[in-house]
């Protein structure tokens, strides 16, 4: 747009100078002046028709959600509905209608992103959503609670909640709990907090350095996705603990999260590193290190000005934000496998890398020229929500895999919640950059 503005207004100036020595007609000055101010009035309604879009599109997923937040049971077995445990035999099997009301890490991102969307709109009907829906989790676990008997923790409702062993278990939806304690504080989820932070200090599983890392697929496994399970929560700690040592070693796991991942060459993290072999996995996945960028743009956003790691840990930031930008594609999606064009685009990526560009841009971490890249960004992610806010090319829950075909054959579905958040958040954020 500078450049052909700017070619406008030489042109202009040439025609006047060309005026003044009479080698051009002076009815050539309004033709010019007209076109130039006709091309400013297009430019301006081209960024109104694109705000007033993205206003509409993130209001059709935010809507989706709360439309489908029923907030009730269904008996696997049968199909019955019922709004609370109580009022059906202890042996049913029960689970959750919606899956935005289940105690998952990809509900604390959406808890996160509906009350930023309900912040910015000044939307009550969001803070009402979260409200609930954090509510609904702590009025109903005790009754699973009660039936488990070691059941899958990933399938079983609200074993998260009450087993908190990995990461996954607490940390994202801990982050949201803070959130929401701010506005409708209660002591069970301060109980709950005081819980989750002293086990993240002292229980959760750690490297000799420090590094947080998971029991599984091989002892001590260091996923590029915990370092937003753990920073998420980390990040937030100060504003319920006042304690500063939380900013501490969230700005420890970036930076080591980083040591053990990071590939120098292609700008990107690896999704795994195994410390029995001292080896990275395999794969570049997409979603691993969007989960990799929120977390860093999260704790820089919290992160006191004078913190002594600030610098080092926006100059990380920087260099995977410029490895990320070299593998968009054309589409302004990126892929499934961010090195491999042939994989599949991925929305819920994209989404995470939109939010995190567009946010530092708004920051001023990162230069104005980046704000293309999170246009483009955008501009693909609005081609996969249809019209009733599902969301298309959102890749399902992935666990560590030992080959690339593992990644490529990953489904999609339609509306997986692991994208729902993400969309929400880049779209939200595009409004501030879309001037």
């Amino acid at each position: 747009m500078c450049n052909k503005l700017t070619r406008l207004l030489i042109s202009s100036i040439k025609n006047i100078n060309l005026i003044s020595k009479g080698y051009v007609n002076t009815f050539s000055i309004p033709i010019v002046i007209f076109g130039l101010f006709g091309f400013i009035i297009h430019v301006g309604i081209a960024k109104a028709q694109t705000k007033t879009e993205t206003k509409r599109v993130i209001k059709t997923v935010a809507d989706a959600v709360l439309k489908n937040a029923s907030f009730k049971f269904i008996d696997q077995k049968s199909g019955m509905k019922y709004l609370s445990p109580s009022e059906i035999p202890f042996d049913t099997l029960l689970k959750p209608e919606s899956p935005y009301n289940d105690w998952r890490y990809w509900n604390g991102v959406l808890n996160i992103a509906v009350l930023n969307y309900g912040n910015t709109f000044h939307d009550s009907s969001c803070t009402n959503f979260v409200t609930r829906n954090i509510s609904f989790s702590f009025d109903n676990y005790e009754f699973f609670q009660k039936k488990y008997t070691g059941q899958d923790k990933w399938s079983y409702p609200f074993a998260q909640l009450f087993k908190m062993e990995e990461l996954d278990d607490y940390g994202a939806m801990s982050g949201s709990l803070i959130e929401t304690n701010q506005f409708n504080s209660q002591t069970r989820y301060k109980a709950y907090l005081a819980k989750a932070a002293d086990y993240i200090r002292t229980t959760q599983n750690r490297m000799e350095d420090g590094t947080l890392v998971r029991t599984f697929p091989r002892k001590w496994t260091l996923w590029a996705d915990d370092l937003y399970m753990c920073v998420s929560f980390l990040s937030r700690l100060d504003r319920f603990t006042r304690d500063s040592i939380y900013f501490n070693d969230a700005a420890n796991q970036v930076i080591n999260f980083h040591k053990y991942l990071f590939d120098q060459g292609k700008g990107i993290m690896y999704h795994c590193w195994f410390s029995e072999t001292k080896k990275n996995g395999i794969a570049f996945w997409g979603r691993a290190n969007g989960w990799a960028l929120l977390a860093q743009i999260d704790l820089l956003e919290r992160l006191p000005k004078n913190h002594p790691m600030r610098t080092q840990l926006l100059t990380l930031f920087k260099k995977h934000i410029d490895g990320i930008v070299k593998y968009q594609d054309s589409t302004g999606l990126w892929h499934q496998l961010l090195d491999k064009g042939d994989s599949y685009l991925e929305t819920s990526c994209t989404a995470m890398f939109t939010y995190a560009i567009a946010k530092a841009v708004d920051l001023k971490y990162l230069n104005r020229s980046y704000a293309t890249v999170a246009k483009r960004g955008w501009k693909g992610i609005m081609t996969k929500i249809k019209p009733d806010g599902e969301i298309e090319g959102v890749c399902t829950g992935t666990g560590v895999g030992d080959d690339l075909n593992f990644y490529y054959s990953r489904p999609a579905p339609l509306n997986d919640v692991h994208g729902i958040g993400a969309v929400l958040l880049a779209g939200t954020e595009m409004l501030k950059i879309i001037h």
